[in-house]
C-alpha cells in the first residue's frame, strides 16, 4: 500500500491563506483544505477593515464581530473591496454618504441599502452655503439644461376674444313714406338683393304729393312771381318735407309737369335687407317699405375679458379671422372701446372697423380677433420656461458658471410671444436656465434635505452622549 500526500499553498487577499492536501490510500484520493491567517506584508497598511461575513460594515481600525472574528483589511490594490475608503474615493473629503435612491438617510460611512446599492459620497463643496446648487458636469449633460442670456426684446402680448359681425349704423338706409301713399309698382328687387344709389325701386302715389307738387307748379309758372324765387320757396319746402326726391323736383322745375306717381330710388349703395313694399298696397305714414345696408365697411363686436382691457387702445391693429375662411384674415383698427363691463362675462365690448370690399362678412358671422399689442420700446424678456412659478412668487435659476445654479426671486411683467418681461431682479446679459430647471430646483430641494438630515444626525448622537443613552 502505498501513500501519496501532495501540499499546495494559495494566498488570498485580506490576510488569508487556503491550504489544500491530497491523500492516496488505496487507489482513492482525498482532499482536505484549511484556511489559516496569512502573514501580513510588512511594507504596507491596511486602509480600513471590513467585515468578514461580507456585511456592509467597516472599521478604520482593527475589530471582532459579535461571533468574534477578526474584521479583514483591505488595501490599496485591493480590487475586490467594495465600496472604496472614503481616502481611495477621491483627494476631496467625504462629508457623509446619501442614500441612491434619494430617501432622506445619511450615513457618515460607506454602505449599502437594502437592493444593495452603494450610498453616494457627499464631497466637501458640494453643499455650499452661498445659496448655489452645484451639479457635475455629467448630471447637467444628462438632464438637458440649456441657458440664455437675458436680453432686452420687445415683448408680444396677444389678446384673443371672440365676437361677431354687426352692420355699420351709419350704413343703413330706410324708405318710409312721411304721407298716406299707394304703391303702384315695384321694381324686379328682393331681399338680398344688391343696389345702387339712384336706382328705381317702386312708384308710388300720394295726395299730398300731389296737391304739393301742383302748388309749386302753380308758383313758379305764375306771370306775377313767378320771376320771384322767394315766393316758391315754400312750396319747394313742402315737397322736401315730403321727402320727395331732389332728382323729381329738378324735372318738374324744367318741365313744368307734376307727376301722377313718383318714381323712389335706392338712397345708397348696398343690400336689400328688407322689402315690405307690395304693389297695391297702401303705406301708411312711418311705416318702412325698403331697408338698405352697405356692407362695404362693417364692425366686428368682440367681448375682451376684463384682465386685458390695460393692454388694448384705440387705433391698434387688429386680425380678424372667420371661422367660415378659415386659413384668411381680416385686418381692421379699434374704433370704440364701450364703457361698460358685462357683469355676468366679466367681458368688455371692443368695436373693431372692417373693410369688407368682397362683402365675405356677414352680418352675425361668428370671427376670433387678435389684437396685436406690442410696444416698441425694447424691455428685459426671458423665455416663459425659464420661470418658476409657486403662485405666490417667481424665481429663476441663475447660470453662475462650473456647473453652479443660483435660484433668484424675480419681479415680472407682461407676457407674450413666448417671453416674460423682467422688471426686477436681472441684469442685461446674464444667463437663465431655460431648459431642465425643474430638474435642478428637485435636485437643490434634495440637496437641502439631505443636509439638513446629515446636521441633524451629529446633535442627536451629542445629545445621546450627554444623557448617557448608548445604542
Amino acid at each position: 500500500m502505498k501513500t501519496l500526500r501532495l501540499l499546495t499553498t494559495l494566498a488570498l487577499g485580506g490576510g488569508l491563506a487556503l491550504g489544500a492536501y491530497w491523500f492516496s490510500n488505496e487507489g482513492r484520493w482525498s482532499v482536505h483544505a484549511e484556511v489559516t491567517p496569512a502573514a501580513a506584508p510588512a511594507d504596507r497598511t491596511p486602509l480600513y477593515y471590513r467585515d468578514p461575513s461580507g456585511a456592509p460594515l467597516w472599521s478604520a481600525g482593527p475589530k471582532k464581530d459579535d461571533r468574534g472574528r477578526d474584521y479583514l483589511p483591505v488595501y490599496d490594490d485591493d480590487k475586490a473591496a467594495e465600496p472604496k475608503p472614503p481616502q481611495a474615493a477621491s483627494s476631496r473629503k467625504i462629508l457623509y454618504y446619501r442614500n441612491p435612491m434619494g430617501l432622506p438617510d445619511t450615513s457618515p460611512v460607506p454602505k449599502k441599502d437594502p437592493m444593495g446599492m452603494n450610498y453616494i459620497p457627499v464631497y466637501e463643496g458640494d453643499d455650499a452655503d452661498d445659496g448655489t446648487v452645484k451639479l457635475s458636469p455629467g448630471k447637467i449633460q444628462r438632464s438637458g439644461v440649456k441657458s440664455e442670456p437675458v436680453a432686452r426684446r420687445s415683448v408680444q402680448v396677444l389678446v384673443k376674444a371672440p365676437g361677431t359681425i354687426q352692420l355699420d349704423e351709419r350704413r343703413v338706409s330706410v324708405i318710409a313714406m312721411r304721407a298716406e301713399s299707394f304703391v303702384q309698382k315695384i321694381a324686379d328687387v328682393t331681399t338680398g338683393s344688391r343696389v345702387k344709389a339712384g336706382q328705381p325701386l317702386m312708384e308710388i302715389y300720394s295726395s299730398a304729393v300731389a296737391s304739393a307738387a301742383a302748388d309749386y307748379l302753380a308758383t313758379i309758372t305764375s306771370k306775377t312771381v313767378g320771376g320771384v324765387e322767394i315766393y316758391g320757396r315754400g312750396s319747394r319746402q313742402r315737397l322736401i318735407n315730403l321727402d320727395v326726391p331732389e332728382r323729381v323736383i329738378a324735372e318738374m322745375e324744367k318741365t313744368h309737369v307734376a307727376p301722377v306717381t313718383i318714381h323712389w330710388s335706392a338712397p345708397r349703395d348696398g343690400i336689400v335687407l328688407e322689402r315690405n313694399a307690395i304693389e297695391g298696397m297702401r303705406a301708411n305714414p312711418g311705416d318702412v317699405l325698403f331697408r338698405i345696408a352697405d356692407t362695404s365697411l362693417v364692425w366686428a363686436l368682440v367681448d375682451v375679458a376684463e384682465r386685458d382691457l390695460g393692454n388694448i387702445a384705440v387705433g391698434q391693429s387688429v386680425a380678424v379671422r372667420a371661422r367660415s375662411f378659415p386659413g384668411r384674415s381680416f385686418t381692421g383698427k379699434i374704433a370704440v372701446i364701450y364703457p361698460q363691463v358685462n357683469r355676468e362675462t366679466r367681458t368688455v365690448r371692443v368695436r373693431i372697423e372692417l373693410a369688407n370690399p368682397e362683402a365675405l362678412l356677414l352680418p352675425d358671422m361668428y370671427v376670433d380677433a387678435d389684437v396685436d399689442t406690442a410696444d416698441s420700446a425694447l424691455v428685459l424678456a426671458i423665455q416663459d420656461s425659464a420661470v418658476l412659478d409657486t403662485g405666490t412668487r417667481q424665481a429663476v435659476l441663475v447660470d453662475k458658471g462650473d456647473g453652479r445654479f443660483e435660484p433668484r426671486e424675480v419681479k415680472l411683467g407682461r407676457r407674450g410671444g413666448g417671453f416674460i418681461e423682467v422688471r426686477d431682479g436681472l441684469a442685461e446679459g446674464e444667463a437663465v436656465v431655460t431648459s431642465a430647471n425643474f430638474l435642478i430646483d428637485a435636485e437643490s430641494n434634495l440637496k437641502a434635505a439631505l443636509k439638513g438630515f446629515a446636521e441633524a444626525a451629529p446633535q442627536a448622537s451629542d445629545a445621546g452622549h450627554a444623557t448617557g443613552e448608548h445604542k
